[in-house]
């Protein structure tokens, strides 16, 4: 089924605004200036940072990558408070619905865009780059590159099920 790209941001509005808040989160705390952002947009791109080209390659990778890791962690814990009741009582009710909806919609929009992918692999290829960091952070440009793709079907929303349903209620299995 093809959604056009417009209104699968609409719906999942809130994930696109974590996206670019973990970018700028990142930039931040690597000390990279930021020198625009857009939280949300109804075209595309939906959501950008604009920051001053950081002088370090691991400055590059993090605020790239900064997504993934916000992403995933904000859209678990948030949707964890109602996965576990839908599927241990299977009977959610309206607050259960949206959180949910959020948790989903933020962690289908955690892996790092073309663009982002791109500034990461600009930053393997250059020669000051470790050699260590570009044996680590050449994999993980191609399976970002993998997961764009896999937007097509639906690899994104499918991880931002994984990641708010599935991983909350394993993690209850473990530890009960």
């Amino acid at each position: 089924m093809l959604i056009p790209g417009i209104v699968i941001s609409a719906l999942t509005f809130p994930g696109v605004i974590v996206h670019e808040m973990a970018h700028q989160l990142f930039c931040r705390l690597s000390k990279v200036a930021v020198l625009d952002v857009r939280y949300f947009q109804l075209k595309n791109p939906s959501g950008y940072v604009i920051h001053e080209v950081p002088k370090k390659s691991w400055q590059n990778i993090l605020i790239g990558i900064g997504p993934f890791i916000i992403n995933t962690l904000v859209g678990a814990v948030i949707a964890s408070g109602a996965s576990i009741p839908v599927f241990k009582f299977d009977s959610p009710d309206i607050f259960d619905i949206i959180l949910i909806w959020l948790g989903v919609s933020i962690a289908m929009h955690s892996f790092p865009s073309t663009g982002d992918a791109a500034n990461i692999w600009k930053s393997v290829k250059d020669p000051s780059t470790p050699i260590l960091v570009k044996i680590l952070t050449a994999p993980l440009v191609g399976l970002i590159y993998l997961c764009a793709l896999g937007s097509v079907v639906w690899l994104d929303l499918l991880y931002g099920i994984a990641v708010a349903l599935l991983i909350p209620n394993v993690l209850i299995s473990l530890v009960a």
